[in-house]
């Protein structure tokens, strides 16, 4: 199922389309995907966490947007493929995966949607 995602970052309105992801496809991720085909996906946690992701067989590059319980950013972060893990600071209630690919790029500047570490 779709759902829109709208967050504030650096004084934008960012809205994405993402597909929000059961318990099943929370272990997958953008894992195995096509860039070109892959969606930007949302997953969200009944309670604050702070588990970390990894990217192994993910061959493309994406946005991690970390947001607290009332989409507030907390933390974005470039993935590269095969990182072996990429966490917040602190505990957030969704995180928002969205695929470096025409589909976003159209959308979004990522740019300014990455901050630099």
């Amino acid at each position: 199922m779709l759902k829109k995602v709208s967050f504030n970052f650096n004084g934008r309105r960012i809205t994405v389309n993402a597909k929000e992801c059961n318990n099943f496809e929370r272990i997958l991720g953008l894992m195995f995907k096509s860039k070109n085909k892959a969606e930007a996906l949302l997953f969200s946690f009944n309670k604050p966490v702070n588990l970390g992701i990894h990217s192994f067989f993910v061959f493309f590059p994406f946005v991690a947007v970390w947001l607290d319980g009332e989409d507030k950013v907390i933390e974005t972060k470039e993935i590269k493929p095969f990182t072996m893990s990429a966490r917040a600071k602190r505990p957030y209630r969704k995180l928002l995966e969205i695929p470096m690919n025409e589909q976003y790029r159209k959308k979004l500047d990522f740019s300014s949607v990455i901050r630099k570490i």
